[in-house]
């Protein structure tokens, strides 16, 4: 298991449309066969910070996201929305084990 934190920080004036396109991209990567996870979460104190949880049951899966048509949609529409860019964090499955996913 491969799991990303993706950490986005939004201009305010585009938190709504930012959630938006990101809740629709997590729907489709969700249907993607190497994807056990694709969580949105929200800053509870800042409402323009978020972060993408992105846990992958092998690391090729992150280079086939990468080439999807609603990847590519995503991040195209998303870029002006951004305050500055994102970064993002690689962690290892601890626990539960793999097969708790």
């Amino acid at each position: 298991m491969l799991i990303i934190h993706v950490h986005v920080h939004v201009k305010p004036e585009h938190v709504d449309a930012f959630r938006l396109a990101t809740i629709e991209n997590a729907r489709n990567s969700v249907q993607e066969p190497g994807i056990a996870r694709f969580d949105i979460i929200q800053q509870a104190d800042d409402s323009t910070r978020f972060v993408l949880v992105e846990v992958y049951r092998i690391s090729e899966a992150t280079v086939r996201h990468k080439e999807t048509a609603h990847y590519h949609a995503w991040a195209a529409k998303i870029t002006d929305m951004l305050a500055e860019p994102r970064t993002r964090v690689s962690y290892g499955n601890i626990f539960p084990g793999d097969e708790g996913w």
